[in-house]
């Protein structure tokens, strides 16, 4: 099943859902399965609200950190340059500002260093 559309509330075909639901109403999904022809219309709505904090972040935005990424992987490589970057010959591996890449494909490529002093690999 493919999901095609997704509507607020208030958007050209949800105003049932909103006078049924009211601000509970979160969003309108119309799916469609093609083998069995059939359009569903499926409806989020939120049923609790309460206090929460955020955990802290793993690393503060301005932070470096290790990027391990392969030699022929030259597309991750040309990434990290283009958000700041640079290639430590030392250590083999690529310092980049966490910040530049938290909540990018980059981030799963973080080597980090556990306290034995042997190197966890995240990207797996």
């Amino acid at each position: 099943m493919k999901t095609r559309v997704i509507l607020k509330p208030g958007q050209k075909g949800t105003k049932g859902l909103v006078e049924q639901y009211g601000e509970a109403l979160f969003c309108v999904r119309y799916r469609y399965d093609a083998k069995a022809h059939r359009q569903y219309k499926a409806v989020e709505f939120i049923v609790s609200e309460s206090e929460w904090t955020p955990p802290p972040a793993k690393y503060p935005d301005g932070t470096l950190v290790p990027l391990k990424i392969g030699l022929n992987e030259t597309s991750l490589q040309n990434q990290t340059r283009a958000v700041g970057g640079r290639w430590d010959k030392q250590r083999q591996v690529w310092l980049v500002p966490y910040g530049c890449i938290a909540g990018t494909k980059l981030e799963r490529f973080i080597a980090v260093e556990t306290s034995v002093g042997t190197k966890k690999d995240d990207s797996l």
